[in-house]
């Protein structure tokens, strides 16, 4: 089975978040970017990979991804500000 991993783009710092699912991140992440995603995060401008987390399997990465969409904002700003603070595009670090 492939890796999976949980993932969240946002507008901008505070702005729109969108908590997504993917066995290619770098892919995924790109389409995201160039707005070749139909749907909410080309409508809501969600460009910035704030927050990512690997799974070994996609089931996993599913299951964690339905429990985080679960959530409430709050808790998931306090996820992503656990680690990136500034909400910076982690992007960059994936190459």
């Amino acid at each position: 089975m492939k890796a999976g991993y949980v993932y969240i783009m946002a507008s901008r710092k505070n702005g729109t978040i969108y908590i997504g699912v993917t066995s290619d991140l770098i892919g995924r992440v790109h389409q995201h970017r160039q707005g070749l995603v139909s749907g909410f995060t080309k409508q809501y401008g969600c460009k910035l990979l704030v927050w990512f987390e690997a799974h070994e399997n996609l089931e996993d990465a599913r299951r964690r991804e339905l429990q985080m969409k679960e959530w409430k904002r709050s808790w998931k700003i306090r996820l992503i500000e656990e680690n990136n603070f500034d909400w910076l595009d982690l992007y960059p670090t994936l190459r």
